[in-house]
């Protein structure tokens, strides 16, 4: 049971598969933003793998831990079975 809003939807305010987020959203954001360079004309954005989506996850971990969240509250945002885990990856982030 999902007790949260997306944070992205569509205008219908369903969610957003991945690869159109991708396309259509975050790669036009990042070459606006001067990270990616700009495709040529009937050509796709270039492959950007150090600079997507999954790239959020310390902000976001980061940001948690600044703010006081927990590592087992962290784990489970993140999915990570195993606060441990998240400890071993995300301990030098912690305040």
């Amino acid at each position: 049971m999902v007790t949260q809003r997306l944070l992205f939807t569509s205008p219908t305010g369903n969610h957003i598969w991945r690869n159109v987020f991708n396309t259509d959203e975050w790669k036009p954001a990042l070459a606006a933003a001067g990270v990616t360079p700009e495709p040529k004309l009937g050509e796709n954005y270039a492959p950007a793998r150090e600079h997507g989506m999954h790239a959020l996850r310390p902000f976001y971990a980061s940001m948690l831990l600044d703010a006081g969240e927990s590592i087992k509250a962290l784990a489970d945002y993140l999915g990570h079975s195993d606060a441990g885990l998240t400890l071993r990856v995300y301990a030098h982030r912690m305040p």
